[in-house]
């Protein structure tokens, strides 16, 4: 026995869709209405403004993709295993294309990065030595 995708599932979709951002729309503007309003003395909110609230959130946070979850997993497994699957020279070769493309995150170059991490005097994007950065930054 076959079982087909009919109409009457997708109007149920649908219906059972629309309930859960009334409700969601609902649960925002109680939510707000009463914890943040009193704590931080903001005006309340009115259903249309907890609703457009609820989509901002999910343009922000969320996009409209169905979250990371599973592909997130899926993708991360799939450069795993192309890593693995490379030769020491062709992972050094990748290294050496992310460093030029990404540069050394507040380090001038590659190399003052690796001589600070050894631990010989070098100077950051900002002129000073990584000791005198890590002292000056317990003096604040």
């Amino acid at each position: 026995m076959k079982r087909r995708f009919g109409a009457g599932r997708i109007v149920f979709f649908i219906l059972v869709a629309a309930v859960a951002v009334l409700v969601f729309s609902g649960i925002v503007m109680l939510l707000w209405n009463n914890i943040l309003a009193q704590v931080t003395h903001v005006s309340t909110i009115t259903f249309v403004q907890a609703l457009g609230l609820l989509v901002l959130a999910k343009i922000l946070f969320g996009g409209f993709r169905g979250g990371w979850g599973p592909r997130r997993y899926y993708w991360r497994q799939r450069m795993m295993q192309k890593w693995n699957d490379m030769t020491p020279a062709e992972r050094e070769k990748l290294k050496s294309e992310w460093q030029r493309r990404c540069g050394g995150w507040g380090y001038k170059s590659w190399s003052d990065r690796t001589s600070a991490e050894t631990g010989s005097v070098s100077q950051d994007s900002f002129g000073e030595s990584p000791a005198q950065g890590s002292e000056s930054a317990g003096k604040i």
